[in-house]
């Protein structure tokens, strides 16, 4: 198995669901990875190591999902200088409004990328994180294309259907 170029943590097995969307979106790519379960405040040891054996890991970015207080993605940045991207999980009563805030109010100089709460933000995190790996490769530039492409194929026939309907 290759290394990982991505790694996908969770704050708790409860959030993988969701994950999974990420891990669906790097294998469609061909983009190694690796998801684990590690805590801000449940393991914060481990995620301290964690942090520390990223690069050594050949790790290049990391999708950080989690729900409620949600520092699992700010704590990741504050120990590392690869890309991290942070998927806010509805998990709590306030239905991940908490996660979002949480996640996006990172301290100057401490960056994280927020993407949207939920199962869509964790698609759009696997892009993410496809297209900063795009930056130096041909090959996955052009898969990213073929993904917008479709995309685009996909909106034209919806709308064709749409246009069919109205006509019934």
């Amino acid at each position: 198995m290759a290394k990982p170029q991505v790694a996908i943590i969770m704050g708790s097995d409860s959030d993988l669901e969701t994950m999974m969307e990420s891990a669906g979106v790097l294998t469609n790519f061909g983009i190694s990875h690796d998801i684990q379960v590690l805590s801000a405040h449940r393991s914060p040891d481990r995620l301290r190591r964690f942090c520390t054996g990223i690069k050594k890991r050949g790790i290049q970015v990391v999708i950080a999902g989690a729900g409620g207080a949600a520092h699992l993605a700010g704590v990741v940045a504050a120990h590392t200088t690869v890309p991290v991207i942070g998927v806010p999980i509805n998990s709590t009563p306030l239905s991940g409004l908490d996660a979002l805030l949480a996640t996006v109010q990172m301290p100057s100089g401490i960056p994280v990328a927020t993407v949207a709460i939920g199962k869509a933000g964790a698609v759009n995190a696997g892009v993410l994180a496809a297209q900063i790996l795009g930056v130096h490769s041909k090959p996955l530039q052009a898969k990213l294309l073929k993904h917008k492409q479709k995309l685009t194929k996909s909106v034209i026939e919806k709308n064709n259907r749409l246009k069919r309907r109205a006509r019934s």
